[in-house]
């Protein structure tokens, strides 16, 4: 079956380009369009798209916050969102991110890498390493909370080793790379996705981080 796409952009024009882009390919199909966050969350709710290429800044209601109420905590439904920005390492990335977007990618990226993305995310991975999630965190530490936050108590269901497991996951490792740091296997990261009820890796780094756990620029 192809992949439902819903487009999220103020922009008609830049809709018009990416359906045109993305219905050339066999295994994609556009469902809806949406000018804004509130048309966005109406479309979910009726289309029930796979994926949302989901615009930042946008009237009425911003793609962080449709995102959130899209993908959040909470919420089950099949969709998952890739952000689209204009601005590399844009702070509202960062918060798209922490609100369950599954990645993003600028507004420039050549028509082959988009088309990619969505089949990347739709397969449920994510569309951003870890590494490069790590350097947006540190870029914008002051959007993270002090440290001062009580820790989340579903970070004390993880054992030890899972707690390592985490911590590397922030900075950025591979699966195999823990695995041979550890000497675990490489199942454990999804362990941990699973008893944190993350949707992939880059949500582990971004939970990492606002847990605590994870100090911008250490080592």
């Amino acid at each position: 079956m192809a992949i439902r796409v819903l487009l999220v952009d103020d922009q008609p024009l830049l809709r018009t380009g990416f359906r045109m882009i993305l219905e050339a390919e066999g295994d994609l199909a556009v469902v809806g369009e949406a000018g804004d966050g509130l048309q966005a969350i109406d479309q979910v709710r009726a289309l029930q798209p796979d994926v949302v290429l989901m615009d930042i800044r946008m009237p009425r209601m911003d793609g962080v916050e449709a995102t959130r109420q899209i993908t959040g905590p909470g919420k089950d439904g099949p969709a998952k969102v890739l952000v689209l920005t204009t601005f590399d390492l844009d702070e509202y990335v960062v918060e798209a991110l922490r609100a369950g977007a599954s990645g993003f990618l600028l507004k420039d990226a050549p028509a082959a890498e988009l088309v990619q993305a969505i089949r990347v995310v739709a397969a449920g991975e994510a569309m951003l390493a870890p590494s490069i999630t790590r350097r947006l965190l540190d870029k914008y530490a002051d959007h993270l909370p002090s440290g001062e936050e009580p820790v989340p108590d579903a970070l004390h269901t993880l054992t030890d080793r899972e707690v390592e497991v985490l911590k590397l996951v922030a900075r950025g490792l591979s699966n195999a790379e823990i695995a041979a740091e550890l000497f675990v296997s490489e199942t454990h990261v999804g362990h941990v996705l699973t008893k944190l009820g993350l949707r992939d890796r880059v949500q582990a780094a971004v939970y990492a981080y606002e847990s605590g756990l994870v100090r911008p620029g250490a080592q």
